[in-house]
């Protein structure tokens, strides 16, 4: 059995969490995920536009109806996010009236903007949650622990969905967080995709890895089928770094992909943000929906990371996490038999 400070603090089997992938839906998955004796995470969903606060309180009630072990959530505190002020205020008064919310929902993740007011509210209203933050450079991360964060989520441009202007790897940016603040819980993420990869991120300081691209081509998430078909026959070079909502994404190249521009500057990146108009916002996420619900994989976005090319099937959740986790234990054991 692998031990580490996440597993002990959050109370879960294996150190192995499912990365939020907002704007879509994980809420089977997350279910699945915490099932498998891993940490389900829900996803900051806007698929449904207006609703998405109420939909997020649904999704909440969902998981403690269907599971009674601990899981996570992801709120995106972006400028364009502009129902993240409510969900911010929302959750800990959510926490305090239900006691499976405040015994179960013990992981907290903001990510696409500050963590400041975040954490500054919930230290107060919901100390008992943990509070981590995606961090993509270290830099960053200073950012993330002047704040008061528990501890950051260090995500590398292999990953799949929104990524950083920086570009910096997991495998450096990991081993930078791990070395600079050891007293801070780390989530390693971006690039993970086999046992071999979960020994790996542990051997480089985390405390866990999370994982997208690996669930969604898994039987238990939402996604549509023709979405998970196309993740196991790609490679590590099918994917593109195109322009998101709210910074670089890397999509599966497709007809969509390709026609929708290469990454622009940070500059006229956010220049683009400021103007946006709700047709313009709603037309970006109806790329998304086409492809999530109808499986419009040609004129949808299709998030995926570099790890599509370390796939080759569709499996169970609990499947992923025990064997990942018994690979990396076997590793680990081969490894420790050569040190003399």
């Amino acid at each position: 059995m692998i031990k580490t400070r996440i597993t002990e603090k959050f109370g879960i089997k294996y150190p192995i969490l499912s990365a939020p992938m907002g704007p879509f839906y994980t809420t089977e998955l997350a279910v699945a995920t915490s099932e498998a004796g891993g940490l389900g995470v829900l996803s900051h969903a806007t698929l449904r536009g207006k609703r998405s606060v109420k939909d997020f309180k649904a999704q909440l009630d969902y998981v403690v109806e269907h599971t009674d072990k601990p899981f996570g959530f992801n709120v995106r505190t972006a400028r364009v996010q502009t129902d993240h002020k409510i969900l911010l205020r929302k959750i800990p008064e959510w926490r305090k009236k239900d006691p499976r919310l405040r015994e179960q929902c013990i992981y907290a993740l903001t990510s696409a903007g500050s963590p400041r007011k975040a954490s500054a509210m919930w230290k107060k209203k919901a100390p008992n949650m943990y509070h981590l933050h995606v961090g993509p450079a270290l830099w960053l991360v200073d950012k993330i622990v002047e704040s008061g964060c528990d501890g950051i989520v260090a995500t590398g441009t292999e990953g799949g969905g929104h990524q950083s202007y920086e570009k910096i790897s997991t495998l450096v940016l990991t081993q930078q967080v791990a070395k600079k603040y050891p007293e801070k819980l780390l989530v390693s993420c971006g690039g993970y995709s086999s046992a071999e990869g979960l020994a790996a991120g542990l051997a480089m300081g985390a405390d866990a890895i999370a994982m997208g691209t690996r669930f969604i081509a898994s039987k238990q998430s939402e996604f549509h089928q023709n979405y998970k078909d196309l993740i196991p026959p790609a490679t590590a070079r099918d994917t593109i770094l195109t322009t998101g909502g709210f910074g670089p994404i890397r999509l599966l190249k497709n007809k969509y992909a390709m026609e929708h521009g290469e990454v622009i500057s940070k500059e006229e990146k956010i220049a683009q943000e400021m103007s946006y108009d709700m047709d313009e916002y709603l037309e970006d996420l109806y790329r998304y929906e086409i492809v999530y619900t109808k499986g419009d994989v040609e004129d949808g976005a299709i998030p995926v990371g570099q790890t599509c090319g370390l796939i080759n099937e569709i499996l169970d959740v609990d499947d992923i996490i025990t064997s990942f986790t018994k690979g990396a234990e076997k590793i680990f054991k081969d490894i420790c038999s050569r040190v003399s």
